[in-house]
């Protein structure tokens, strides 16, 4: 895993964003476990591991619906020419298996101004399955997928909880619902991230501050580039940005998406084992 070189951006290089006037507040309905975000304007986000995929297509559909989007990754890849094309795009790069980078951005950035919205979008994949362990990619899937949502929460959590606002969203994935082939290291974490978000939002829901889980099927990215298989209800990172906006929106918990595939998985999950590894044997061949 390649360690960023940047050296980090100290707070002074940050301006710092007058609060803007934050929209009318939007009256939660009873199944609504969130208070819905609707108007992104004049929005501080911070997306964490969002140089490409499903990171990338979130920032840029929450700039394009008004909100000032700081990104960060360990490669910049095409964020820095946007970020210099658009003032409304910062780039801070960070590697969120080192603890104390984390701690100097985070700092930084909330030098700059309260946060409305972090998401955690880093992530590492590969396919393992146990007939053939790997253990240092299954401890560095850790480290990047649960351990590093770790490192960020501690950085930016009593902040929030001190502003008594902000929402945590958490990109998961289908995977963390059930054991299944080839998920031997990615699974696991995912299923870890999932729990975690539940955890906060039951702690976190009468401190002012949103919490949310994305679990996304399959999405046409380059972690998925790797899979030599046909991934069934592929859709483009776009698509998924949308469906993420959507779900913020409409003040959801478990944002998941496309329902095609993901309402067959929950219902799968609900087998009792003797049926379930019969199924998904034969839906995956594996």
């Amino acid at each position: 895993m390649n360690q960023v070189t940047e050296p980090v951006v100290p707070a002074h290089a940050i301006p710092r964003v007058a609060p803007a006037p934050q929209p009318p507040a939007v009256r939660r309905r009873w199944h609504q476990l969130n208070a819905p975000m609707q108007d992104w304007a004049g929005r501080r986000v911070w997306l964490v591991g969002a140089s490409s995929g499903i990171g990338l297509a979130c920032a840029q559909a929450l700039r394009a619906a008004g909100a000032q989007v700081i990104v960060s990754a360990r490669q910049p890849q095409q964020v820095q020419a946007w970020a210099a094309q658009d003032a409304g795009v910062q780039w801070m790069a960070l590697d969120v298996t080192r603890a104390d980078d984390v701690q100097a951005v985070a700092q930084a950035i909330l030098a700059g101004g309260p946060l409305d919205l972090v998401v955690y979008c880093a992530g590492h994949y590969k396919a393992q399955r146990a007939t053939a362990l790997d253990l240092p990619q299954m401890l560095l899937h850790n480290e990047v997928n649960y351990q590093g949502v770790l490192q960020v929460l501690a950085a930016v959590l009593p902040a929030m909880l001190a502003q008594q606002q902000g929402h945590i969203s958490l990109i998961s994935s289908v995977a963390g619902w059930s054991g299944l082939p080839n998920g031997l290291a990615y699974g696991p974490t995912k299923a870890a991230m999932s729990n975690l978000a539940e955890t906060l939002y039951v702690d976190l829901q009468d401190q002012g501050i949103g919490v949310s889980v994305v679990h996304p099927g399959f999405v046409a990215t380059p972690l998925t580039a790797q899979n030599q298989f046909e991934m069934p209800a592929l859709i483009s990172p776009a698509t998924a940005a949308q469906e993420m906006l959507h779900g913020w929106a409409r003040g959801q918990f478990d944002i998941h998406f496309p329902r095609r595939f993901t309402l067959w998985l929950k219902a799968l999950k609900l087998l009792p084992y003797r049926l379930y590894f019969p199924l998904v044997r034969r839906f995956t061949g594996l």
